[in-house]
């Protein structure tokens, strides 16, 4: 078992064997439903058949780990194996019945699918929110719990805050989890559709997305400074620079602002003080 996977998923493992000493039963497969947490949500079609040619061959040499659950059982490992028996239509399984709790079903599920087959960066996203809620835990401590840093857990969480028509293009592999991090911290989900579209269309590189984004990231700077001023405020700048023979700026948000004079020397400041002193005791 990997060394990456932490203590708390660790001590789940032994579960997953089966021991001599086991009672394996036969289960009918109309009996099984799959586990509710099991976070892999496409399974690979060519797989499944290649696993039922040799279940056809040798029969189901492993058995399946399941749970017991009000009208029939629940898998707890070995959704593969069920779903190759199903296409070869057998009407049962050899299992070993298990009682896990919830909270342990959901932490084997990952640790299969983590250690099996991989998921897309989309489901393990999901897989490691659904351990958060479902556990009560911080981004820290599950990050401890499965071996992985904290920055890799943040970064694969984000990527749940993508538009649903993208987060499909990364579940589908159109998209690959460099792209999809490139995109995640884009605030505008429109934005972020219309990169994802242009990567796609365009076969953009991930640094060639990044390219893009750091371009679209210097124009809207650049329209920021552009927007011009309203003609009446800068009319009034006009009158008060001629009138303080200096410069003036007005800021002005909504209903309120400042006036801005600027003075270059004590003998300047004093000339101005002088002449608002004058226009305050008129």
């Amino acid at each position: 078992m990997s060394k990456r996977l932490g203590r708390g998923l660790d001590a789940l493992i032994p579960s997953l064997s089966v021991q001599e000493d086991d009672k394996v039963i036969e289960v009918p497969l109309k009996q099984l439903r799959p586990n509710p947490y099991q976070p892999r949500k496409n399974f690979d079609e060519p797989s499944i058949q290649e696993l039922a040619e040799s279940i056809k061959q040798h029969g189901v040499i492993q058995p399946i780990i399941v749970r017991s659950v009000l009208k029939g059982y629940e898998i707890i490992a070995g959704e593969r194996r069920y779903r190759a028996s199903q296409l070869l239509g057998l009407d049962t399984i050899p299992a070993v019945v298990r009682p896990f709790t919830d909270d342990q079903a959901m932490e084997i599920a990952l640790i299969e699918n983590l250690q099996r087959e991989n998921l897309n960066a989309i489901e393990l996203a999901q897989a490691y929110q659904g351990l958060m809620d479902q556990l009560s835990l911080t981004q820290e401590e599950l990050s401890v719990k499965v071996g992985k840093s904290r920055s890799h857990i943040a970064n694969f969480l984000r990527l749940l805050q993508l538009p649903e028509e993208v987060k499909e293009y990364v579940s589908r592999g159109t998209l690959s989890m460099g792209h999809a991090r490139a995109i995640a911290g884009i605030k505008d989900p429109q934005v972020v559709k219309q990169l994802a579209k242009s990567t796609i269309d365009q076969e953009w590189s991930v640094r060639q997305l990044e390219e893009a984004i750091q371009q679209m990231n210097r124009k809207n700077k650049d329209k920021k400074k552009i927007i011009s001023k309203d003609p009446y405020i800068e009319q009034l700048e006009e009158n008060l620079r001629e009138t303080f023979r200096t410069t003036v700026k007005i800021k002005s948000s909504k209903n309120k602002g400042k006036i801005e004079i600027s003075y270059f020397s004590k003998d300047d400041l004093e000339r101005l003080l002088e002449m608002l002193q004058s226009f305050t005791s008129k």
